[in-house]
């Protein structure tokens, strides 16, 4: 009896260890559950095995199975839970439970009893860090018995499954938390590059789907009235609703339980479902979906929807994973927003700043010139008045005459660098003439723009040519400088170069400063090139809209 027993217990101990062996080396769960199967199967002599998974639904699952007759269930059958058998006593009580007698069982399960001979069933419960996971259960033919302490025995088995299942999902989990670390970096660079909000919602709705192992996903955008415009759309089937579909509100979808409500919405069956956006679902086969809202500055903007085709509903954490791509998305607004009341706020300044200029340069051109000209006239007459003795008396005279000419011509510099007045009657190509003929450097000019452009524009476009211009011969010491000037494309393109000694510096001197907030208020961007002894190139591009016909004279003076 002594000797039997120490067999029976070495034999329990070397089937222990093989399982716990395949557990210590990360083998596949389903590897381990084939395998308890089979040990608690032959330990215990009986003559069938199961290793069962409880579903979220109620229904049970085969994920393991072995016989000694050959006539096992196949793995992967679904049974629903009901009647009395172990299966769904287990699941009941959650405790182990023992049918001697299968004539006494009821249920699906039991109707499958007499196809496999089944007699004395003993089923022990699988809990998996305190949620019971699953049932492992062995029967033996009809007639036979099975062990009384078969349930303790079966014990140990059940905690090398758990084990298992635990350390499974725990590499899932990491797994799954790298792959969603690395989703988030990579939105999150776009959105730290400031990418434009339609490449970030492309990266998110894509981003999210392949996650989170969805066929669907979708940003969209709220209209006032509630309807949802989609921004970016992605599909894992090769069916994507295209970016644009504007969907009426109402209904019940998530698009409208999000809008109603602010938080996230799930709906795991498309059973009830109404509104446009369920008509779509319908066709893509779409059987549940979660949408997360997108909110900036406390302001709901959109909402963040992934679907699936399948029947089981998506994950219980999808919410909680989707925020963080809804939380990038808002950023990523929130950038787009600042930078574009930014820009916005610049482009307001500089065209104060224009606006002040010309006020300035109209007041001298009809005030102070023209009180000079006056001036002028007046004291040449009193000249001419004068008695022809008064010879020191006339000299005098002329002296001031001539320094009268001299301020008027050094107001009319001053007027002309504040804001040209042949920029606003002429357009950009005669003020640049007129502005390489002024210049102290020679220049080779090359304009090629027809008709006018917005003001603000032409306005960067002088500014940076004077300035390259006023450098070249003030710093750099050049002898020649070329000026190509272009409109194409919905660009216009400037580029001054000069053969100078070079080492200029964009980040020093508020006059090539002063013309990169210039440029960046009008949307567009400065690059300079300067290497020492070798010249400076300075070039802009500005967005331009399409170039207009001049409202008003097309010649230069003088034509």
């Amino acid at each position: 009896m002594v000797t039997q027993r120490s067999d029976r217990i070495a034999g329990e101990q070397a089937a222990l260890r093989r399982v716990a062996t395949l557990v210590a080396r990360a083998a596949a769960p389903e590897e381990v559950f084939a395998a308890v199967a089979e040990e608690a199967g032959q330990l215990l002599g009986a003559h069938h095995s199961w290793m069962t998974r409880y579903d979220p639904d109620g229904a049970a699952r085969l994920v393991a199975t072995w016989s000694s007759t050959g006539a096992a269930a196949p793995a992967g059958t679904r049974l629903s839970l009901g009647g009395r058998n172990v299966r769904t006593l287990v699941f009941q009580t959650g405790r182990p439970a023992r049918i001697d007698n299968s004539t006494d069982a009821t249920g699906l399960v039991a109707d499958l009893a007499p196809g496999f001979g089944y007699g004395v069933a003993v089923g022990v419960p699988v809990s998996v860090e305190g949620r019971l996971w699953g049932v492992m259960v062995v029967a033996s033919s009809q007639g036979e018995s099975l062990p009384v302490d078969s349930e303790a025995r079966l014990a140990g088995f059940t905690e090398l499954v758990a084990a298992a299942i635990a350390n499974s999902q725990a590499r899932v989990e990491l797994r799954w938390f790298a792959g969603e670390q690395a989703a988030l970096r990579r939105v999150a660079t776009l959105v730290a590059r400031a990418a434009p909000p339609e490449e970030v919602f492309g990266a998110v709705a894509e981003e999210a789907g392949q996650l989170l192992g969805a066929h669907h996903s979708w940003m969209t955008r709220y209209d006032p009235d509630g309807a949802a415009k989609l921004v970016a759309t992605w599909s894992s089937t090769g069916t994507a609703v295209p970016a644009g579909t504007r969907l009426s509100p109402g209904g019940r979808n998530v698009y409208t339980l999000v809008f109603h409500t602010g938080c996230p919405a799930r709906i795991d069956s498309s059973t009830g479902t109404s509104g446009p956006e369920c008509d779509i679902a319908s066709e893509l086969g779409v059987r549940s979906a979660v949408g997360v809202p997108v909110s900036v500055e406390g302001r709901l903007w959109g909402v963040l929807v992934v679907s699936s085709t399948q029947e089981e509903p998506l994950p219980a954490d999808t919410e909680a994973r989707l925020a963080g791509f809804t939380d990038l998305a808002a950023t990523a607004l929130a950038n787009a927003e600042a930078q574009t009341e930014l820009a916005a706020s610049r482009a307001r300044i500089v065209t104060t700043a224009d606006t002040a200029r010309r006020r300035i340069e109209r007041n001298l051109h009809d005030g102070a010139q023209q009180h000079l000209v006056s001036l002028a006239l007046q004291l040449r007459a009193a000249q001419l008045t004068a008695p022809s003795e008064a010879g020191e008396l006339m000299r005098q005279l002329d002296e001031v005459a001539t320094g009268l000419v001299e301020v008027q011509e050094e107001l009319r510099e001053i007027a002309h660098g504040l804001h040209p007045a042949i920029l606003a009657e002429y357009g950009l190509p005669s003020a640049l003439k007129e502005l390489a003929r002024r210049s102290a450097v020679p220049v080779r000019l090359d304009v090629r723009v027809e008709g006018r452009l917005a003001e603000p524009v032409e306005t960067a476009a002088y500014y940076v040519v004077a300035e390259a211009l006023t450098n070249a011969a003030k710093h750099a010491h050049a002898t020649t400088a070329e000026v190509h000037v272009a409109a194409s494309e919905g660009l216009l393109c400037v580029r001054v170069r000069d053969d100078g000694r070079g080492g200029a510096d964009g980040t020093r001197g508020s006059g090539l400063t002063g013309l990169n907030d210039r440029a960046e208020a009008l949307g567009g961007r400065m690059a300079l090139h300067s290497p020492p002894g070798a010249g400076t190139t300075l070039q802009v591009q500005l967005p331009v809209e399409p170039a207009r016909p001049t409202a008003v004279r097309t010649a230069g003076p003088g034509a």
